[in-house]
């Protein structure tokens, strides 16, 4: 069956769902930019808060999103995806438009922020549902990819609107304007979201060979098997299977990478190279942008292994174990740094292994995400997700509290603390591999929820 017979509607929602992640992502970096500017000295013009200060927005920010994360994966097994989405999108646009009136107070910084975290919490259990619901199991990780490459264009578009924001508006009102304007973008993806999308089986404009192909996997499943796939989850039965404990533990271990590349990453070039506001905007938007590659391309490569007979798990733990060596070139940032040794190259060279280690880590969250849908069956996939969500979120709150205490603590050695982060960037993903492969050595799809 060619593909113009299929047909190619599922490809338009990766499209809703990539947006959709780009305006996550947008709103969620604004933050970063403004670090500078919360940081200075109220007798400068700034806040005045402290490094503990932002860690600590940072950190309640993560930990909201942590918190709910694996009870909205639960409701939106309940509610469905349309909804589910559009709920979380309305809620981080409120809030994120509301952090504009926050004024300098820490405390309704991060009560607000705190909020805006379970806002964006439903947001990849629902997608994640979303793709196992259109698309086939050999093309999940390429249409995860796609979704997930969001990540990297919000952030790429933050690294340049956020700055110009300062730079045009000026400090005081500049910052307000970030927040509100990305914060509005949302509601305008509501429109097409309402108009475009329903669940496969109630879609008009998909055809019955498309709905044909993206069920092609359930035609092996035995008669058990689909009767199964119609009994609601048991939430916490969840906790019992290895396969759940391998995917919360890889969550765990390397998303705290993720966030603090995208809170941290402008605070080091300027400790780091001395960059200011227009300076940065061009690295961080490289390495968002290099990162795009590894979202997709990491979708790509267990496909290209399972079009060669591979079996499912084989493909995407042997991807996953490339992608875990790539982040390790991050432990060389701070020696390629050296202005004394490199000159002016120091910062190109620095910029290059953490655009080497982004994309890597995107490409390892495109392929440990669909290891959900290759083990659990479709109705527990938001539930699981949204669980390694708060898994992963609370490793980010870790890093984020440890990330402040170190810049604090070596306030006048900014370099000191960055090289102990890397460190611990470079090495995290190998050893979630280990970990996971030590939960789950042989491929096991759950078939008893």
């Amino acid at each position: 069956m060619t593909a113009n017979r299929i047909g190619k509607y599922r490809w338009i929602i990766v499209a809703l769902l990539l947006f959709a992640c780009t305006i996550n992502y947008v709103d969620r970096q604004v933050i970063s930019y403004l670090k500078e500017f919360f940081c200075t000295p109220k007798d400068k013009g700034g806040f005045g808060w402290s490094e503990i200060d932002y860690s600590n927005v940072i950190g309640v920010f993560i930990l909201c999103y942590a918190g709910i994360s694996s009870l909205t994966g639960w409701i939106i097994d309940k509610i469905g995806t349309k909804l589910g989405l559009a709920l979380s999108l309305i809620t981080w646009s409120v809030f994120g438009v509301l952090n504009a009136f926050a004024g300098s107070s820490v405390l309704v910084h991060t009560i607000i922020r705190g909020f805006f975290g379970i806002g964006e919490a439903g947001s990849f259990p629902a997608a994640n549902k979303t793709i196992a619901e259109w698309f086939p199991k050999k093309e999940r990780a390429l249409a995860f990819g796609i979704f997930n490459s969001g990540s990297n264009l919000g952030a790429m578009i933050a690294a340049l609107f956020v700055p110009w924001c300062l730079i045009y508006f000026g400090d005081q009102l500049g910052w307000k304007m970030a927040y509100i304007l990305t914060g509005s973008v949302g509601f305008l993806w509501l429109l097409f979201w309402f108009r475009l999308y329903d669940p496969p089986s109630r879609h008009k404009k998909l055809t019955k060979e498309e709905f044909e192909y993206i069920h092609n996997d359930d035609a092996n499943l035995t008669t058990t098997e689909v009767d199964m796939q119609k009994v609601k989850v048991r939430w916490l039965k969840l906790f019992r299977y290895r396969q759940a404990w391998a995917f919360f533990m890889g969550k765990f271990m390397t998303d705290g990478v993720w966030w603090f590349y995208l809170f941290w990453l402008p605070d080091y070039l300027r400790k780091q190279f001395g960059m200011d506001k227009h300076a940065i905007m061009l690295p961080t938007f490289l390495v968002y942008g290099v990162s795009i590659i590894g979202s997709i391309y990491g979708g790509a490569i267990p496909l290209k292994f399972m079009n060669k007979g591979w079996h499912v798990y084989k493909a995407r733990m042997t991807a996953l174990l490339i992608m875990a060596f790539f982040p390790v070139s991050i432990l060389f940032a701070q020696f390629l740094s050296s202005k004394e040794l490199f000159g002016n190259w120091a910062s190109v060279f620095a910029v290059a292994v953490i655009c080497i280690a982004a994309a890597a880590h995107q490409a390892w969250s495109t392929n440990i995400f669909t290891t959900v849908s290759d083990m659990f069956p479709k109705k527990a996939i938001a539930s699981v997700t949204g669980i390694g969500a708060a898994a992963g979120g609370l490793g980010g709150y870790i890093i984020a509290k440890f990330s402040g205490f170190l810049n604090e603590a070596y306030l006048s050695h900014p370099s000191t603390a960055y090289l102990i982060m890397f460190i611990f960037c470079g090495l995290s993903y190998l050893i979630a591999w280990s970990i996971m492969k030590l939960l789950v050595p042989k491929f096991k799809p759950i078939t008893d929820l």
